[in-house]
């Protein structure tokens, strides 16, 4: 019970804070409330503490200090999510309207570009059926049914492993995954979730932003006589090897539970896909197989899905390195002044993260994984070897 009034205290004074223009001032409000402050009055002779009037001073003092940190840490903590907003027809038209007119289409052979031009037809209907996924928590069967297209990266082109699996859903299924993606970021946004050290797939970021950060940290540690190495790691297949045991354990410790679990719970799971090849204008198709593990890549939510999954991954890292993340790019930096330290150091951050990977179902590609040492012509160089875990 004790529990369950935090936690309604918790959700109260968070809405206040949030629909408040001076948060200042409301957080004081909320601080007087619960000490029961007279209004009006400017020295403080006597509080209500737990149903016992006090006048001395010095507990008045540590009441004030005590409730304010008390509030301060309880709306910090991520609030409940239990269920997701319901949507408007409104909304499904402004959803509809940021898709691109493409051609591309799914299994079912309907285009957004269809969708589009549609949308003041359809927005009521799909509306109703956005509802009814979000007040049940079950997402719509034939929305997860995914045709995939190789797409090829670099390297020989002989080697399957060379080619990224790029996921064409129904149109529809952008349209219910965006109304839940919106409900989530702001989930995430608003109790402070995501790691500063991401920067892919986020309001306000960009690969230029990241950029900007990892040669800063570099160049500033020059500046300062350091020794600087990057640890730059390649991860295999790292959207297909995302556990969703995992995932749904990690999103229900950030506060997504009761129905708004359930929903990404049925998102995951029962997943179908099949792989289209086209040789000289002809198409030909793989047999249906379910998906077991994995994000789709080319959906609306598996960039987020993914951050989220490896959201924890810095608090591995720091403070022996400082982390830059981009999705599932990975890079490090070691800075030292002592070079036995920073080999030492360079070899244990590689450990840590190796083993956080292998924990979390991902797979360093060692391979692919380079380390550099960051110099200016009067540095001294150090040959650098890395260790890897094979526990």
């Amino acid at each position: 019970m004790a529990e369950i009034i935090k936690l309604a205290k918790q959700k109260y004074y968070n809405n206040l804070l949030t629909k408040s223009t001076n948060k200042t001032k409301t957080t004081w409000n909320i601080i007087n409330e619960n000490i029961n402050k007279r209004h009006g009055r400017q020295d403080i002779s006597s509080i209500n503490i737990n149903g016992v009037i006090t006048q001395n001073n010095q507990v008045i003092a540590n009441t004030f200090n005590s409730v304010r940190n008390y509030l301060c840490n309880i709306l910090k903590q991520p609030l409940p999510l239990d269920k997701l907003k319901f949507v408007s027809p409104e909304e499904i038209e402004n959803v509809a309207k940021s898709l691109k007119a493409k051609e591309s289409h799914g299994y079912d052979e309907i285009p957004t570009k269809v969708i589009k031009q549609s949308t003041a037809y359809i927005s009521s209907p799909l509306a109703y059926i956005c509802n009814l996924m979000l007040s049940s928590g079950i997402f719509p069967t034939r929305l997860k049914f995914a045709e995939i297209k190789p797409l090829y990266k670099k390297g020989e082109r002989m080697d399957i492993t060379n080619y990224r699996p790029i996921s064409l859903l129904p149109a529809f299924s952008k349209i219910f995954e965006k109304i839940i993606f919106r409900r989530l970021i702001q989930h995430f946004d608003c109790n402070e979730i995501l790691a500063n050290e991401q920067f892919g797939f986020r309001r306000k970021s960009s690969t230029e932003l990241a950029s900007f950060n990892l040669i800063n940290d570099i160049l500033m540690a020059l500046n300062n006589k350091l020794l600087v190495g990057g640890i730059f790691c390649d991860l295999r297949k790292a959207f297909d090897c995302v556990d969703h045991e995992i995932l749904l354990a990690k999103m229900y410790q950030y506060g997504i539970i009761g129905k708004s679990h359930k929903l990404i719970t049925s998102y995951l799971e029962n997943r179908s896909q099949r792989v289209i090849i086209t040789s000289k204008s002809k198409p030909y198709y793989s047999e249906w197989e379910p998906i077991k593990q994995g994000v789709p890549q080319g959906s609306v939510l598996s960039p987020l899905l993914f951050i989220i999954y490896i959201n924890d991954l810095p608090q591995t890292i720091n403070p022996l390195a400082n982390l830059v993340l981009f999705a599932d790019d990975t890079s490090m930096i070691v800075k030292s002044t002592d070079p036995m330290d920073f080999n030492n150091t360079i070899q244990r951050n590689i450990i840590n993260a190796d083993r956080w990977f292998k924990t979390n179902s991902l797979s360093l590609n060692t391979d692919k994984t380079h380390l550099l040492q960051f110099h200016t012509k009067s540095d001294q160089i150090k040959d650098l070897q890395v260790y890897y875990c094979n526990e």
